[in-house]
């Protein structure tokens, strides 16, 4: 065992404490406009000295050691006790709030309480709003209260074994029984057993079954049920319930996601969600104004999706700067001594680009939960025309956000070399939670296809004079042009750029897949052999929305609250985002965007021009983010950049080195080294 003891200084890592002190503008201003405000900085800041204060050494990693069984009880212990500090702290700090309790749970405040996940947030985030946001006043009334206090804790089942982003293909059936009132349930084989859902394994005693709803034998769509799975009292399965957790996966560990099969599975009428498709006692069926409106609940969490990954990537982009800020190596010049790597331009390269597409991200989320707002608020009057746009764009930017932040997380990773590959640099779990995001709530492939159909059809509609929603606006606009303006290198010629592409990505998919029905294939074959255009038009819809969001948010009105300085950073980073966006996607905009040579040496010049320009302001940006150490739950990006001796410090705690010698050693190693092979 190591007789170094207590190595972690009490100070800061003079290279990082010189970083901060060289910044070009007032972190703190920069905090306050991140969160929202000073007064939400404050309150964040309350919250996280109330809540992490009291945790035990060693809290974020001696679950490393646990067994799958011991982490899962230990984490669900962590829940119970922290469940009524929480919602005392709701009420001394924010009375009537729920940022506290249960924001906590799910928030960003979460990885730092449950470092290992915990397996009620599927409650939270989807079980409680779905019976808010699509229960009947009543059924919110029998529910909701509930639901919210945790006296039921339920799930979201949807995905099955065999089923997943294809909701219209899920088997799962619920038939009337008009004569009981009640709806039958069953999974008709083993490829319709629920899957996934988190928490389904132990937690939950209900489930928000998803399920095709059938009347007298007629389909009549897909219908979501509250299904009782456990007695209340003993928690052992109900009748005709075949339940359990899908095992051990590549992150999440504590989540305990499950298995759900229903076997002539009973449950009262008004167990199905009636706020807007409603079955009368008669097995009357009163279809939904809205063909789509179960599409809110999925909106819903693609937008909480944006806000989780876009901040995992931060976390490490906040993890992978300050490493850099600390670790020196390689000199530049032959006889100088090891600089900061983050001096190194090809470092700044891995760094500096995923703290502006996580800020990117960050910032179309908030304008998506303004519009999402706005829909439901519409929804509640009857009005649901916006559905279907907040619908694409959703799965646009759940999609990219996904896919970036999880390639950017891995680069963040790469990025710090040998010591990124510790558990205690916490870069493989913040990995683990991110890509997850990639496949639940969507397959990403899946919904580049979906967001591809809607635009040829928009496109069709475009190209018969009828009108198109805003979200297809720059279809007109670029379409208007004989030919693409002369390069200008303004942000603004960027997103024309952008959407000069898109619009003629959507032009190509829609005259190839035209040629293709026009030869007699049908629509679905069509569209299938069409699926690559469709997929690359679909992924330039969203990345126009999501560089015109920020640029528009960046050096819209908004910046007039806002210091000079801050500002100057500001848009550094957008400028970063921007050229960066044009570089990684030349291939596509140069086949309809005639570029110079000229034009491209000055956007990779620009590239490197605002890399230099983020390098002295890049660890304070990251300090921006206000991210505690317990949330980053980091040995590489703690505040205090005492990176080495927390590295030793973690592997002290490893449970192998609490003996120094292990009992295998005699039984095998020992015999092993003392024969004669």
């Amino acid at each position: 065992m190591s007789h170094i003891k207590n190595v972690i200084p009490t100070t800061v890592n003079p290279d990082l404490q010189k970083e901060r002190s060289l910044a070009s503008f007032d972190v703190n201003e920069f905090a306050a406009w991140w969160q929202g405000g000073a007064d939400k900085l404050e309150l964040k800041r309350q919250i996280e000295l109330a809540i992490f204060s009291d945790l035990e050494d060693g809290y974020g990693i001696n679950h490393e050691y646990m067994s799958h069984e011991d982490l899962y009880n230990s984490t669900v212990k962590k829940v119970a006790e922290a469940a009524p500090k929480l919602k005392a702290l709701q009420e001394k700090l924010n009375p009537g709030g729920k940022d506290i309790w249960p924001g906590c749970l799910f928030r960003v405040q979460s990885h730092g309480l449950f470092p290992a996940n915990h397996p009620l947030a599927t409650h939270i985030t989807m079980f409680v709003d779905v019976i808010k946001g699509q229960g009947t006043p009543e059924q919110v009334e029998k529910w909701g209260t509930l639901a919210e206090n945790c006296n039921i804790i339920g799930t979201y089942a949807q995905t099955e074994l065999a089923h997943g982003t294809n909701v219209r293909g899920i088997e799962t059936r619920a038939d009337y029984d008009p004569r009981a009132g009640e709806f039958v349930l069953n999974t008709p084989n083993l490829e319709a057993y629920k899957w996934w859902p988190g928490g389904m394994g132990h937690t939950a005693n209900h489930a928000m079954v998803v399920a095709q709803l059938y009347i007298s034998g007629k389909h009549k769509g897909v219908q979501m049920f509250i299904v009782p799975l456990r007695d209340p009292e003993t928690h052992m399965p109900l009748p005709g319930i075949d339940i359990g957790e899908v095992g051990k996966k590549l992150g999440m560990a504590a989540v305990n996601q499950g298995f759900l099969g229903l076997k002539n599975v009973r449950i009262p009428r008004t167990n199905m969600l009636m706020k807007y498709a409603k079955v009368e006692r008669d097995g009357t069926f009163i279809a939904s104004p809205a063909s789509r409106v179960n599409y809110l609940t999925m909106v819903y969490t693609r937008c909480l999706i944006v806000n989780l990954n876009s901040s995992l990537l931060l976390q490490a982009a906040t993890i992978a700067t300050r490493y850099s800020a600390v670790r020196r190596q390689s000199p530049i010049e032959p006889d100088e001594a090891e600089p900061q790597i983050i001096d190194h331009v090809t470092q700044r390269l891995k760094l500096f680009p995923e703290i502006a597409t996580g800020m990117a991200y960050d910032i179309a989320a908030k304008h998506m939960w303004e519009l999402y707002d706005q829909t439901v608020l519409d929804a509640n009057n009857g009005k649901f025309d916006r559905l279907p746009d907040m619908h694409i764009m959703s799965c646009a930017l759940k999609v990219l956000c996904t896919t970036d932040s999880c390639a950017g997380i891995e680069r963040l990773r790469l990025s710090t070399g040998g010591h990124g590959y510790h558990i205690a640099a916490n870069l493989s779990n913040i990995y683990g939670n991110a890509v997850a995001a990639y496949t639940y709530e969507g397959e990403n492939t899946v919904l580049l296809l979906q967001i591809g159909r809607a635009l040829v059809k928009a496109w069709n509609s475009f190209k018969q004079g009828q009108r198109v929603s805003p979200a297809y606006g720059y279809f007109e606009s670029s379409m208007r042009l004989k030919e693409f303006p002369k390069w200008n290198n303004s942000w603004q010629i960027i997103i024309q750029a952008l959407q000069y592409t898109a619009a003629h990505k959507t032009r190509i998919a829609f005259e190839n897949m035209s040629e293709r029905i026009a030869a007699g294939q049908s629509q679905g074959v069509a569209a299938n052999n069409t699926g690559i255009e469709l997929t690359r038009a679909a992924e330039f819809h969203g990345r126009q929305f999501v560089c015109e969001t920020f640029l528009n948010q960046i050096t819209g009105p908004n910046a007039q609250n806002r210091s000079p300085a801050l500002n100057k950073v500001l848009e550094n980073v957008l400028e970063l985002f921007l050229v960066q966006t044009v570089l990684n996607n030349l291939g596509e905009i140069l086949r309809f965007v005639n570029l110079t040579d000229a034009d491209l040496r000055s956007l990779q010049k620009r590239l490197e021009v605002s890399l230099e320009k983020l390098r002295p302001d890049a660890v304070a940006i990251c300090d921006g983010f206000d991210y505690h150490d317990r949330v980053l739950n980091s040995v590489l990006g703690s505040y205090d950049g005492n990176v080495y001796p927390r590295i030793f410090d973690a592997a002290k705690r490893s449970t192998m080195n609490q003996r120094p010698v292990q009992k295998s050693f005699e039984t095998y190693l020992k015999p092993l080294m003392k024969a004669s092979l």
